[in-house]
C-alpha cells in the first residue's frame, strides 16, 4: 500500500509547484509508472481521491500511463521489451559485449497549472 504515500508526497509536491507558480487551480495530472515499478494503477487512483481533498488537486483529473518495461545493453544500445529477452540474442552474464542488460525505470510526471478550467 505504498500508493498512499507516493500520492502524500504528489500532492504535497503539486501544492508546493503550484504555490510557487501562483496557481490558483490544477486542471490535470498525468502520471507515467513503469511497469515493473510495483506501483498499482488502481490503488494509487483510489489514493489519490483520498489525498485530493481539500487540496489545489481538488478538482484535478489523475490520468495514470502505465509503460512497458525495457532493457537495453549499454555495449551495443540494442533494447528489447518485456517478453522479447528469449530468441533477442541477448545472453545475460557479467563480463562480455551483451552482459549487465540494464533496465530503465520510468517515473515521471507532468503538472498543468492555470487559473480556469479548460473552456470555461
Amino acid at each position: 500500500m505504498h500508493e498512499y504515500s507516493i500520492v502524500q508526497a504528489l500532492v504535497e509536491r503539486v501544492g508546493a509547484e503550484a504555490r510557487a507558480r501562483r496557481a490558483t487551480a490544477v486542471h490535470r495530472l498525468a502520471i507515467r509508472i513503469g511497469e515493473l515499478s510495483g506501483v498499482e494503477p488502481e490503488l494509487l487512483r483510489t489514493a489519490y481521491e483520498t489525498f485530493r481533498e481539500r487540496t489545489i488537486c481538488e478538482g484535478a483529473a489523475l490520468d495514470v500511463q502505465v509503460v512497458a518495461a525495457r532493457w537495453e545493453c549499454p555495449g551495443c544500445g540494442r533494447a528489447v521489451g518485456r517478453g522479447e529477452l528469449e530468441g533477442s540474442g541477448f545472453e545475460i552474464f557479467e563480463n562480455g559485449r551483451h552482459g549487465n542488460l540494464r533496465y530503465r525505470a520510468i517515473t515521471q510526471s507532468s503538472l498543468m497549472f492555470g487559473d480556469a478550467h479548460p473552456g470555461g
